[in-house]
């Protein structure tokens, strides 16, 4: 259940209710792939910084350790120990970004995993099932994301196929949720808007899929391939239509200022491997920009990482020390820096909260989105 508390012009401040848990959004999921934060940070440590959803990839999952295994050992929840809400990925992204040979049919789709090379089909109701079986939180639909710029044609085969397949995931949940085994009863589902880069394509899937009455509605196919420019369009074209009372999620996006321009917009979730995939090159956000610890500059910078900064990391190491070790090659340079960064993450959405819950997002807008993602 999605409360909205206030408005400041589109943008949203409420919270979102679930099974594990009432999330303040706007929010940052973290991403845990495999049912870990790359970089060496465990559910404990999530929780220590300020996240309030994990989530994790239903293809991942599935390839290893295996869904049934982990339904075994009470869900990805109990499985990862992080207490709160777990939203689950489709599998969908992974088959578009990691299988070389893929053949889609009405059906689903069936492509060689990228561990070994085996064939695996997934289609709705195998994508349902396995996020059964992981009994998360929340449960994406199965949809197919398309390359931007795709042909019109083939973007709106696609749109079609994508809508036609919500309907089975949808059917399908509801059987599960009503079995006697299934872990958690009460898995909610978010579907996802496609169409490509086209704002008609857009707007007539949302409205389609906004009559299901489902849990939550996202935003897919975008961040790859298209201007930044060209994806807040399309945030702006389809955000009228998803229904009012009900989350929306801005899918693998993005930068801090990409964060902005999406809350601006009426995004109330989103996600990004960007953190903490930058953070193990040494790449850090800060409320100034961004910085690289790699530099030679910071070899005798005796300060931390950012001087606003209330993480465990600023508190007690300078930018010196984190040098030194990713110079060294140890482990802990990884581990610090992406704490730091999801920190600054869940950090930045606590304060567009209390500036939507101020009444001051438009002044903070224009103070950070010029700056956020400068490099110093």
């Amino acid at each position: 259940m999605y409360k909205l508390k206030k408005r400041d012009g589109f943008a949203r401040r409420g919270e979102f209710t679930t099974p594990h848990g009432t999330v303040q959004t706007p929010c940052f999921m973290n991403v845990a792939t495999c049912g870990a934060i790359k970089g060496a940070l465990s559910a404990y440590d999530l929780k220590d910084i300020g996240c309030q959803i994990q989530l994790c990839n239903t293809y991942h999952m599935h390839l290893r350790p295996g869904d049934e295994l982990v339904k075994e050992l009470g869900g990805v929840r109990k499985f990862t120990g992080f207490d709160g809400p777990v939203l689950t990925d489709s599998g969908g992204f992974q088959v578009f970004s990691l299988a070389k040979l893929r053949n889609i049919k009405e059906e689903g789709v069936t492509f060689a995993s990228h561990i070994d090379g085996h064939r695996i089909f997934m289609g709705p109701e195998e994508s349902m099932r396995i996020q059964s079986n992981l009994a998360s939180t929340i449960a994406m639909a199965f949809d197919e994301c398309v390359e931007n710029p795709a042909p019109r044609d083939y973007a709106e085969k696609s749109c079609a196929l994508t809508e036609r397949w919500l309907y089975r995931c949808k059917d399908e949940m509801e059987r599960l949720n009503a079995r006697y085994d299934t872990l958690n009863k009460k898995q909610m589902l978010f579907g996802i808007n496609q169409g490509a880069t086209y704002d008609d394509l857009r707007v007539s899937n949302m409205k389609k899929i906004a009559g299901l009455d489902l849990d939550g509605y996202a935003i897919g196919g975008l961040a790859v391939g298209e201007p930044a420019e060209v994806m807040y369009r399309i945030i702006s074209a389809v955000e009228p239509f998803a229904p009012a009372d009900k989350p929306r999620y801005l899918m693998g996006v993005g930068t801090p200022v990409n964060i902005l321009e999406g809350v601006k917009r009426g995004v109330d979730l989103f996600d990004c491997v960007m953190p903490s995939r930058n953070a193990r090159h040494g790449h850090l956000f800060t409320m100034k920009g961004i910085i690289n610890i790699n530099n030679a500059k910071y070899e005798r910078d005796d300060t931390p990482i950012d001087g606003e900064c209330g993480c465990p990391v600023c508190a007690r190491h300078t930018r010196a020390y984190i040098r030194h070790l990713f110079k060294a090659k140890e482990m802990l340079a990884m581990r610090l820096c992406v704490m730091h960064n999801l920190y600054f993450y869940n950090n930045l959405m606590r304060m567009i909260r209390d500036s939507l819950d101020e009444g001051t997002f438009g002044a903070f807008y224009e103070t950070y989105a010029p700056i956020l993602d400068r490099r110093i």
